[in-house]
C-alpha cells in the first residue's frame, strides 16, 4: 500500500510537473515593496521586472512604496511579513548595508531577509542641472573650493549611497558642500532640474531619462571603467580621482522565513526575465551590470558589502546625522 502510493505521486509528479512547481510559488498577488519614492532607480527597476514576472506567474504583481529613512523603512516592513513568498523587498545597498552600519536599524540586515537574486549593480552619476557653472569635476573642484560648505548636493536619504559618495567626494578633493537629503532619488531630481539644488551623486538608473532629456548634465561616472552606456561620460578616477569607487546595486529578497525552495523557484524566473531582450536592454541603458546568478551569490555579495561599508563608516567618522 505505501509503494503504491509513492508510485502515485510520483506519476502525478511527473504527469503535472507545472502543478509542483506552482507549489513553489505564492497563491495570490505580490507586493514588491520600495523604499523610496516613485521614479526613482530603485522604483524603475522594480516595475520593469514585477510586470515581467506579474506576465509570467500569471497573477498581480504590485509595486508599493514605503519612502523613507534610505529606504530602511521597506526593510523593516518586509523582514516582518509572513514568509509566504506575497511581499519582496526591492533590496538595495541603503538598507541591507549601509544603513544598518550607520545608525540603529529594527532588523537585522544579515539575518532577517533570504536572498532571492542581485539585479545588478550600477555606477551613480555626478549630474547638476543644466544652470551650473561647472559642467566637469575639475571646474566643480575648484566650484567648491571658492564657495565653502555653499553648493548643494541631494540625495535619497541621509546614509544613502548617493551620501557617502559625496563624503568620498569631499573627503577626497578636500572640500566642504552641503548635503540635502530627500526621500528618493524622485523628489530629489525634481529639486535639482527645478534649480533648488545644484548637484548630485545620484543612481544611474533614475538619472539616465534626465539626462538623456538635456535636463541633467553628467560630469562623470562613479565606477572604475566606463559602463557602456555612458561611453563618452569619465569615470571620477579618469577626472583626478584614482581609486574612487560608489556603487548602487539592488536585488530582490523575501523574509528570513520564506522557505528556501521558493527562493530558488523565483530566483529561476526573475534570471530568465532578466534575459529578455527589453529587459537587458533597460538594464543596460540603467548601467546595471553582474546581476542575476544564484541566490547564495546574492547572499554572500550582501555579507561582503555590509563588511566592506561598516569598515568605510567606521575609518571614515561618517555620522547619521544629516
Amino acid at each position: 500500500m505505501q509503494r503504491r502510493t509513492l508510485v502515485t505521486a510520483g506519476a502525478a509528479a511527473l504527469a503535472f510537473p507545472s502543478l509542483i512547481l506552482a507549489q513553489n510559488l505564492p497563491t495570490g498577488p505580490v507586493r514588491i515593496i520600495v523604499g523610496f519614492a516613485p521614479g526613482g532607480g530603485t522604483d524603475i527597476l522594480a516595475r520593469v521586472i514585477g510586470q515581467k514576472l506579474g506576465e509570467m506567474w500569471k497573477t498581480q504583481v504590485i509595486v508599493e512604496n514605503r519612502a523613507g529613512a534610505s529606504g530602511t523603512i521597506a526593510a523593516d516592513y518586509v523582514a516582518k511579513q509572513p514568509g509566504d513568498g506575497a511581499t519582496l523587498l526591492m533590496a538595495h545597498i541603503n538598507s541591507q548595508a549601509i544603513t544598518p552600519a550607520l545608525q540603529k536599524v529594527n532588523y537585522d540586515a544579515a539575518k532577517d531577509f533570504q536572498p532571492v537574486v542581485l539585479v545588478g549593480v550600477t555606477p551613480n552619476l555626478l549630474i547638476c542641472n543644466e544652470n551650473q557653472p561647472a559642467k566637469n569635476v575639475k571646474d566643480l573642484v575648484e566650484l567648491c573650493r571658492a564657495n565653502p560648505g555653499k553648493i548643494s548636493f541631494g540625495s535619497a536619504g541621509t546614509g544613502s549611497a548617493q551620501h557617502l559618495a559625496l563624503e568620498m567626494f569631499m573627503l577626497a578633493a578636500k572640500v566642504k558642500a552641503i548635503h540635502v537629503p530627500y526621500k528618493g532619488s524622485g523628489p530629489m531630481l525634481t529639486d535639482l532640474i527645478g534649480g533648488t539644488i545644484q548637484y548630485s551623486f545620484d543612481t544611474m538608473t533614475a538619472a539616465t531619462p534626465h539626462v538623456k532629456s538635456g535636463k541633467a548634465i553628467a560630469l562623470a561616472q562613479t565606477r572604475q571603467q566606463r559602463v557602456p552606456a555612458y561611453a563618452n561620460v569619465p569615470t571620477m578616477a579618469e577626472s583626478g580621482f584614482p581609486g574612487f569607487e560608489a556603487t548602487t546595486w539592488y536585488g530582490l529578497a523575501g523574509p528570513a522565513k520564506m522557505p528556501l525552495a521558493m527562493a530558488k523557484r523565483m530566483n529561476e524566473d526573475i534570471n530568465k526575465v532578466m534575459q529578455m531582450p527589453d529587459v537587458m536592454e533597460r538594464l543596460a541603458a540603467s548601467g546595471a551590470q553582474d546581476g542575476g546568478g544564484s541566490t547564495e551569490k546574492f547572499g554572500d555579495f550582501m555579507a561582503a558589502e555590509q563588511i566592506k561599508w561598516a569598515k568605510i563608516i567606521k575609518d571614515g567618522g561618517v555620522k547619521g546625522d544629516a
